[in-house]
Parts: C-alpha cells; structure tokens; sequence
C-alpha cells in the first residue's frame, strides 16, 4: 500500500503573500484544516493550518473583538506565520513509512512531494486510518475469524488451505503478537460457509477460535460468542 494510493492528489495550495483571512476562508470553505504553501514554481515552502492560525492570532485568549481580529488576519500574510521546517514524504513509500514519520514527528498531515519538491499531494492521519480499515476490510461483507496460532513457517498455508477447501475466500489476513495473548491470526473470509462449519473446521485442524465477527449486507455487524 502507497501513500499515492491514499492521498488526496493535487491538493489546493496557496502562495506565501496570500493573506491569512483568504487561506482560513479556503480551508473553512473545503472543510480541511491544512494548506501546503507553494512557490511560484509549485514547490513547497512551507504549510499553513488552521491550529496555527488559533495560535498566532491569539483567537482563544486575545482581548481584540472579532472585527480586531479579522483585520489582524486580513493584514498578515501566510509567509509571516507558516511553518517552514516541513515534514514531507514521497508517493512511493510505503503508507507505514508515513504513519511512522507523523509517529516519530508528532504530526498529522504530510505533504507529498516529487524530487525536486513539487507538490502531488496531502496525505493525514485520517488517510492513514482509512487504508488501516480497507486493509483488513472493515464494512466489507464477510466473517472475520480470530484465533490463536503457533508463529512458525507454514501456518498460514494450513490455515489457507481449511478456507480453500471449504470454498472461503481470504479476503484480508493480519497477525497480532501481545504479551497477553500471545500470537493471533485475524482472517476476514467470504464465502458460502457458515460460521458454525467453519468454526468446526478450524477446530478440527487444532486452531483455537477465540472471536468471529459477521459484517452483514447491510453493514451492521454481528458478534458470535
């Protein structure tokens, strides 16, 4: 999974001599709360958001009335608050690499950039919890299966083959190790099966299922104990 997958592509941008009132207008307008700076080039400079602004302006703790504050903003210029130090990453990585650097960084927004800087895109964190949900198929029709496993090499293709027999298709597989729990296979199956058979069926081959979970057509999700 790459962070060009997921980004949101040809982000709007704005210049370092936009003013600062124009900038909230265009993020309050597009319901974002970021905007990637750019040169005339339409490389980056730098990143305007709107905690910033909050910040700079004083908005929770001035003293100035509202028309005071708008003014402020009307006369400051995106150049003289943004951030210039900006975190960025390339659409090629993988999406883990950029949750790790907003992780590492303590960010939520990363813009994405060529090589010579220009800017492709803007990918945050809500980006990031979406790919997690779509890698293990949440609101997808289907079974999700958990049960404990023994880590070692070929265990997947056992358990491959118990959906496979039993005409299971593997939707999304991830495993979980916790020093609770110890070693958890997640596997999100559709298919014709029903959970009680398939229940069996991984009992019969020494796995141990210790939650199922139905998304039904409708969305909604059923529990099995």
């Amino acid at each position: 999974m790459y962070v060009k997958d997921h980004m949101t592509a040809n982000p709007i941008t704005v210049s370092g001599d936009t003013v600062v009132s124009k900038a909230v207008e265009i993020m309050r307008k597009n319901n974002f709360h970021r905007l990637p700076v750019t040169d005339a080039n339409g490389k980056l400079v730098g990143l305007i958001t709107g905690g910033l602004v909050e910040e700079e302006s004083g908005k929770k703790n001035t003293s100035l009335s509202i028309f005071e504050l708008n003014y402020l903003l009307s006369r400051t210029t995106v150049s003289d608050i943004m951030i210039r130090d900006v975190k960025t990453v390339s659409g090629d990585v993988f999406i883990e690499e950029a949750a790790q650097l907003m992780i590492d960084n303590e960010i939520a927004v990363l813009p994405v950039v060529d090589g010579e800087m220009h800017v492709t895109g803007i990918i945050t964190e809500k980006d990031i919890f979406q790919a997690f949900n779509d890698l293990l198929g949440y609101g997808h029709r289907g079974t999700r299966f958990i049960f404990k496993c023994e880590d070692h090499p070929g265990f997947l293709v056992n358990v491959a083959k118990c959906f496979a027999d039993n005409d299971a298709n593997l939707e999304s597989v991830a495993i979980y190790h916790s020093a609770e729990r110890g070693t958890e296979l997640v596997v999100k199956a559709t298919g014709e099966i029903s959970v009680e058979n398939m229940e069996k069926v991984l009992a019969d081959a020494g796995y141990q299922v210790t939650g199922v979970a139905q998304t039904l057509e409708d969305g909604s999700v059923k529990h099995f104990s």
